[in-house]
């Protein structure tokens, strides 16, 4: 198995690889990661350069063909399974999944209120909907957003709209950390570094769906 961790998790938000990394050991998996793994080529691809993004597509191809890749991020995730050909990919949500009814991961149930943030590429773009969920209640008490699943709204950061206007994102993301405040919940969880990043605020602690098993797992 490769671990790719994807461009956020390893540049930014490293806390998530080392998260995801440690839940594997803990788990006994036998995987490796890249010493030059380079962008899956979303952030092209979403921004309207495909020529450039299919010359990195072409070059990941012939690293990554014939291996199971577990990623991170769900846009390395939607990119890797429907902008390729061929790959066998699994977002770590649904790894963790696997994980925890196989009783490789064992977790202690909290008196915790936390609240999930669908991400536009794993959620609406792959339907990857339960696993996370079923990951979260394993570990805390579940309590939904008034927009969830296929009426998620987007954080703000995908799409280039970040980089190319901050004050969308911005108020993009404000809107939905409004919408997790009003659940009551103690946290927000989240598959997806990108929207990790955006939705980071100073009234509600957000964090990765691997960091929240890492810190809220344990005794």
């Amino acid at each position: 198995m490769i671990y790719f961790r994807g461009c956020t998790a390893r540049e930014k938000e490293t806390s998530i690889q080392d998260a995801t990394e440690k839940l594997l050991d803990l788990a006994g998996i036998d995987y490796r990661v890249l010493d030059d793994e380079k962008c899956c080529g979303s952030v092209l691809l979403r921004t309207g350069f495909i020529e450039e993004a299919q010359k990195q597509i072409q070059k990941n191809t012939e690293i990554l063909s014939g291996e199971l890749i577990l990623t991170s991020c769900a846009g390395c995730y939607k990119t890797l399974k429907d902008d390729y050909e061929g790959l066998d990919v699994i977002h770590i949500s649904q790894f963790l999944k696997q994980l925890i009814d196989e009783g490789k991961l064992k977790f202690n149930k909290k008196d915790l209120n936390v609240t999930y943030h669908d991400s536009c590429h794993l959620g609406r773009h792959c339907n990857v909907f339960d696993e996370p969920r079923d990951v979260i209640s394993s570990v805390a008490n579940l309590v939904e957003m008034e927009n969830v699943r296929e009426n998620s709204i987007c954080c703000g950061a995908g799409g280039g709209v970040k980089s190319a206007y901050p004050q969308i994102a911005s108020q993009m993301a404000d809107s939905r950390v409004k919408q997790a405040i009003e659940t009551g919940a103690e946290l927000l969880v989240t598959p997806c570094p990108f929207c990790k990043l955006n939705l980071r605020n100073d009234d509600l602690e957000v964090l990765d769906l691997t960091e929240f098993l890492v810190k809220y797992g344990g005794e």
